[in-house]
């Protein structure tokens, strides 16, 4: 196993943060979602509250097994989105 890829903080206060059906296969790697801000485009499985807020209360896309691989595959939209948000400031 690639030890990078994942652990599981089980020290921590809130672990596990979601719902799961095996807290030992609970990835703690992305903690805080990396692809929070790619809103509908971040493959996880969320909805938008009526305030308009998205909630990933109900996702495990970044704490599964392949979260690492999933996140990494998604760098470049994150790096464009860091881009164009650059580019607007100017």
């Amino acid at each position: 196993m690639e030890h990078y890829k994942f652990f599981s903080n089980k020290e921590c206060e809130y672990f596990p943060c979601h719902k799961v059906s095996n807290p030992d296969e609970f990835n703690c790697l992305f903690c805080y979602c990396p692809l929070y801000t790619l809103g509908d485009q971040c493959g996880g499985n969320f909805k938008y509250t009526d305030t308009n807020i998205k909630d990933c209360s109900s996702c495990l896309v970044p704490h599964s097994k392949g979260a690492y691989e999933h996140v990494i595959g998604k760098c470049k939209e994150l790096i464009d989105l860091a881009a164009v948000n650059h580019n607007q400031e100017k």
